[in-house]
């Protein structure tokens, strides 16, 4: 009869026959699995010597050896050049055709997103493209993500843009030495410039557009180099859900409402500093008069026809052809020609993208005078385009099962600005309807991105000039289209509304501070805020007070949720997650206090033994109560006393605990002793081990460990029953 049981009970659990397929899924067991243990409470104590346990040597030359013994010189090169891991692996027989289509897609919709987000940054639509090639490369061999598209992005061009505007003084040189050559000569008959202009090149030191961009660039790479050697990976966890996505669709209302001049056709002053897109708004609709009714008509034809081939034509295409369908460079290609044939730019006064110079830019070093004056936006600006990677890489990483290392992106990051910062480029980003098409038509890996850094290349060798006659509309029209995926984003207030109301204060907050003061005040208040959200679910971990399973002795539940849960007489299980620190120490004493009563008691050890809980005589070990303490006695439930003579602290969920936590758990010690109790403590981590038995050793506790809590409660009932 024994033998037949515990041949029973020792079957395993997933004892499940698959004739060697192994493709079927565990089943369950036949019978149901038991298991009863018999053994001796143990102390924490008796598990350390019997394990032959020894706490981590956390001294300097302990921690240089390991790191010594762990150095590897090929992984650390092979690390920082990831290319040089995946590309042995690459098989172009099987990911070639994949990352060609991919890259000639991300190609086409590059090209129009580079001109119209160059535009939007301040400077010219060239620098815009000059985006998909030189930091593409540079990203190809450092970056870790195999499938986003870097270059260009709206948030990161706006953010260029208001340091564009604070500090350019002129558009280039040649307009400089026009200027000053104007003003040499007193009697010519050249039309006088502006007061504003004549004032700005009249300094010695005249700023242009291009340098502050370049200089931008290369001030964010350092920085992302910075937080690179500085191990800052993990900076952009700070930077939650509902920050990031309120401070992206509060940009996108920055972007449409730049974009609203060149919509109607007028002339907006652009402002700097708090509360710019107000006076913009004022100002565009005191414009509307004035508005150019051919400007206004060809960009809400661009914009109707984009949405119809993004609403409809696209979805049904993607079912029957994998290239989807280059409405953006259909649309580009397509106002060039509208605007050379009608002569759009002369006899209708629509606006033209200006002169796009042929062939690659040459290398130019930065100017370095500039970047103290953009450190302070350098650093906002290396954030958000850090987490804007970041979470773009891991959501691409996650669906296709590799990693993304956050230094590493770091890194890339920083060299790609520092390489781009020397050709013309604005500061790096990468975009979300170019990575999700790079990844759905078939890219694996950042291949695809020399495929399209290539054929951008020909495009401005041999055809960029053609592009100078594009009417500005058509590209605000493309832009404010491409704007609708950030925009949808408020949707995603009801999500955070439901998960709670710190979640829906940082977003509204922070898309309100963004909207109406500015981009980078928006974003550091959102920042603050955040924090502050982090730090009270820090400072407020979860509590509660635990009883156990009347049929299944030794599982220990919430008695605030489970109402059938029993609570062990003359004890009280305290349950604390968390960190126990300097910080928390306050609230954790408040909420025991608040749990157990402990101030209620009276200063005697005789009101102890005057509860209402059974004599030392009683054979019951535990008694039911209620979802709020009370006890049954006699079939009725009364409402418990208070008084206990046992007080466990489960610390099963306690991840750290500084000296300051165990002084209080010292004075705790001392006042349960003062009032005719004792403290125990179940089921510490080793590290929090390590810290009480450190504590005590400077003349703290001493406390009482066990290595679970179940033989904490048996120890009690023990103590209770001599």
């Amino acid at each position: 009869m024994t033998s037949d049981k515990e041949s029973s009970e020792t079957k395993p659990l997933n004892n499940n026959n698959t004739n060697g397929s192994g493709g079927s899924a565990p089943s369950k067991p036949k019978i149901q699995p038991k298991f009863s243990i018999h053994r001796d409470v143990l102390t924490h104590e008796v598990v350390i010597k019997q394990t032959g346990y020894a706490a981590r040597d956390k001294s300097i030359p302990s921690s240089l050896r390991n790191c010594w013994q762990s150095w590897n010189f090929f992984a650390l090169f092979t690390g920082v050049i990831p290319i040089l891991q995946w590309l042995p692996q690459y098989s172009p027989r099987r990911d070639l055709p994949g990352d060609i289509i991919a890259g000639f897609t991300v190609a086409i919709m590059n090209i129009p997103h580079g001109m119209a987000y160059g535009m939007l940054a301040g400077v010219s639509a060239g620098n815009g493209l000059y985006m998909a090639v030189f930091p593409v490369l540079a990203y190809m061999f450092l970056g870790t993500s195999k499938h986003i598209s870097i270059g260009t992005f709206a948030v990161a061009s706006m953010m260029t843009a208001k340091v564009v505007d604070s500090f350019a003084t002129v558009d280039d040189h040649h307009l400089v030495s026009a200027v000053n050559a104007s003003g040499l000569l007193a009697n010519s008959s050249v039309t006088a410039p502006p007061l504003q202009l004549l004032n700005a090149t009249l300094t010695a030191d005249p700023i242009t557009k291009v340098e502050v961009v370049t200089s931008l660039a290369l001030t964010v790479g350092i920085v992302n180099l910075l937080m690179a050697f500085l191990r800052l990976g993990t900076l952009s966890s700070l930077l939650s859900e509902p920050l990031v996505n309120g401070f992206t669709t509060a940009a996108a209302c920055h972007v449409v409402t730049a974009q609203l001049k060149d919509v109607l056709g007028i002339s907006v002053n652009r402002y700097k500093g708090a509360f710019k897109i107000i006076y913009t708004v004022i100002d565009v609709i005191k414009g509307v008069p004035e508005t150019n009714l051919v400007n206004f008509g060809f960009c809400m034809a661009v914009i109707v026809f984009m949405t119809i081939c993004n609403e409809c034509i696209k979805p049904r295409l993607s079912k029957k052809c994998r290239f989807p369908l280059p409405a953006e460079l259909i649309m580009v290609i397509g106002g060039t020609l509208i605007s050379q044939w009608f002569n759009l730019c002369d006899d209708y006064k629509v606006k033209p993208v200006g002169t796009i110079p042929s062939g690659l830019p040459e290398p130019v070093l930065p100017r370095l005078d500039l970047v103290p004056k953009v450190a302070v936006d350098s650093i906002a600006i290396a954030i958000v385009t850090y987490s804007i990677i970041m979470s773009m890489g891991l959501t691409f990483a996650k669906k296709h099962g590799y990693e993304v290392r956050p230094n590493q992106e770091l890194f890339a990051m920083g060299v790609g600005n520092m390489v781009g910062g020397c050709f013309s480029c604005i500061p790096m980003a990468c975009s979300l309807s170019r990575s999700v098409i790079q990844d759905q038509t078939g890219g694996v890996s950042q291949i695809a991105s020399l495929v399209s850094a290539s054929l951008v290349v020909v495009t401005l060798i041999w055809i960029g000039p053609f592009f100078g006659s594009l009417p500005r509309c058509v590209l605000a029209g493309v832009i404010i289209v491409a704007l609708k995926p950030m925009f949808m984003q408020a949707k995603e207030l009801k999500k955070f509304s439901k998960q709670g109301k710190l979640e829906m204060f940082t977003w509204i907050s922070t898309f309100l501070c963004v909207v109406i003061i500015d981009i980078d005040i928006g974003l550091l208040i959102g920042i603050c805020i955040s924090l502050l959200a982090l730090y009270i679910k820090g400072l407020k971990p979860y509590s509660c007070l635990l009883g156990y399973m009347p049929e299944s002795p030794g599982i220990y539940l919430d008695l605030n949720q489970h109402r059938n849960a029993m609570q062990v007489p003359e004890t009280r299980i305290f349950r604390y997650s968390g960190s126990l620190n300097f910080a928390t120490s306050l609230f954790f004493r408040r909420a025991l206090y608040e749990a157990v009563g402990l101030d209620k008691i009276p200063l005697t050890k005789a009101s102890s033994s005057n509860s209402s809980s059974p004599s030392k005589g009683s054979k019951a070990s535990y008694s039911p109560v209620s979802q709020n303490g009370g006890k049954a006695i006699n079939g009725r439930l009364e409402e418990s006393s208070g008084a206990f003579k046992v007080l466990i602290l489960d610390f099963s969920m306690l991840g750290h605990i500084d000296v300051a936590g165990c002084r209080t758990l010292s004075d705790v010690s001392k006042e349960l002793k003062a009032r005719g109790a004792r403290l125990l403590l179940a089921s510490p981590v080793d590290r929090v081990y390590d810290t009480l038995v450190h504590s005590m050793a400077l003349s703290e506790g001493p406390f009482e460990i066990f290595p679970t809590l179940h033989d904490c409660v048996e120890y009690a009932n023990a103590c209770r029953t001599a």
